[in-house]
């Protein structure tokens, strides 16, 4: 299947989560029996401020460099969340390439490190849902409402919700 050192901890690395029944909430599977593009579902518990019962369908495609280089994150299902681009896409501090930010906002020891695993990087995404950071936001509308006006954000996440669950 994986020839390359990076398919082979990749495939590991999907096998192991696959087989762990201690990371509810996430499941994994290849796309098109490609070690390098996964097929994400994260089913968020309710006990998950904002975005709790939501299904939500993401995207995980891992570079050849992997695990030196981060992979990319895109939610496929739609999601309202200031560290979201409106095309889906996750920017997330973790995601982003080992070196020093060039705008001074992140500090190396924030970004990607060869450590880190689909499933801390999975993890890290759920504990983002509920905690957005508005300060770098990758989708504007969104952070201007998580700040100014909660009431509104929080219909916008639940119409997210809905939509995630097939009732929209």
């Amino acid at each position: 299947m994986a020839t390359t050192a990076a398919g082979r901890m990749l495939a590991r690395q999907l096998q192991q989560m696959q087989s762990d029944k201690d990371i509810p909430g996430i499941s994994c599977g290849l796309v098109d029996s490609n070690v390098f593009e996964w097929e994400v579902m994260l089913m968020i518990s309710d006990d998950v401020k904002l975005y709790g019962g939501g299904f939500f369908r993401a995207r995980l495609s891992f570079p050849p460099e992997y695990p030196h280089m981060p992979p990319k994150m895109k939610f496929e299902s739609p999601v309202f969340h200031p560290n979201i681009y409106p095309n889906g896409e996750v920017c997330i501090s973790i995601l982003h390439p080992p070196e020093e930010d060039k705008y001074g906002y992140e500090s190396a020891a924030e970004r990607w490190s060869p450590v880190q695993t689909p499933e801390t990087i999975l993890l890290s995404v759920i504990s983002m849902l509920s905690s957005p950071n508005d300060e770098s936001p990758a989708n504007v509308e969104a952070a201007r409402l998580w700040r100014e006006d909660p009431a509104e954000f929080k219909k916008r996440v639940r119409r997210c919700v809905r939509e995630s669950l097939g009732e929209d």
